[in-house]
């Protein structure tokens, strides 16, 4: 089985209808694909309806967090997507996400770049807008070559010259909501430096503690010693390993499927999760 738990739709930040995702994640040969679009399951209907024959589909989201000044990434597996609590955080991190890109549009507009919220929400095309719309924007009007190149202190990056914070929920109370909600959880791309800072990997042994289930350890931000280095920690830890290619179409240049997570491990996530069940086939429902 190829298994890609990591992808996001035009519901967010990926340039594929969550239609067009599970279509291309069935042509490109994977049996599963999880559909984690950033704080938002808005996505959920279309990619179900679209479910071809052959691929499993799971619910999910990347919901935004931080801790100790530091942003950190966490996916939800299998959850109920009406469950108050975790709707209620979820609409908190929504509400906050227009007002801060048109912030940090001003912050360009004063460092001399000419990009508009016109632009910006051209760019959204009604998905849940964020940093990776404007870095797109940037690149339309030539001042990076590619969306990557936005995301540095220069930028975009946490701390950079055009960042503006926006609400992000604390990632020990994000667990005990999503456990609550019947999800799994699991920490994404925990050394992804190149994006700026990390949460320290001490604090691992932290979120364990506090029912964390998994860490992403395969992907394209992680070196192959960072990915055996962090399935070492996750082994020490009792955690799950996963891997995915946290694709967003044409918007990054990774792939469907570039990353994978071993189908033993897929089970157990599926086994925990008491919230949503895989959605097989041609469509169906979601909810248990």
């Amino acid at each position: 089985m190829r298994i890609d738990l990591h992808c996001h739709s035009t519901a967010s930040d990926g340039t594929d209808t969550p239609a067009e995702l599970v279509r291309n994640a069935a042509a490109a040969g994977l049996d599963v694909v999880a559909l984690t679009d950033h704080d938002t399951t808005r996505g959920y209907a279309e990619a179900i309806a679209a479910v071809p024959a052959g691929l499993t589909l799971v619910t999910g989201a990347e919901l935004s967090c931080r801790l100790d000044g530091v942003g950190l990434h966490m996916l939800a597996y299998l959850f109920d997507p009406e469950e108050p609590e975790l709707l209620r955080e979820r609409e908190l991190v929504r509400d906050d996400r227009v007002p801060r890109a048109q912030a940090m549009i001003g912050k360009l507009q004063e460092l001399g770049v000419p990009v508009t919220w016109e632009q910006v929400e051209r760019v959204a095309a009604g998905g849940s807008v964020g940093r990776p719309h404007i870095a797109t924007a940037l690149v339309e009007l030539g001042v990076v070559p590619s969306v990557s190149d936005a995301f540095t202190t220069e930028w975009l990056a946490d701390g950079g010259r055009a960042y503006v914070e926006k609400h992000e929920s604390d990632p020990f109370e994000m667990i005990r909501i999503v456990k609550a909600a019947g999800g799994v959880t699991v920490f994404a791309h925990p050394a992804a430096s190149k994006r700026g800072l990390t949460v320290p990997e001490s604090a691992l042994a932290e979120l364990a503690a506090a029912g964390l289930d998994g860490i992403e350890v395969d992907h394209m931000d992680h070196e192959s010693a960072t990915r055996a280095r962090l399935r070492g920690l996750a082994g020490e830890l009792g955690l799950l390993a996963t891997g995915s290619s946290d694709y967003h179409g044409s918007r990054k240049t990774c792939v469907l499927g570039e990353f994978t997570t071993d189908p033993e491990i897929y089970g157990e996530i599926t086994r925990r999760a008491t919230g949503a069940f895989p959605v097989p086939g041609a469509g169906g429902s979601a909810e248990r």
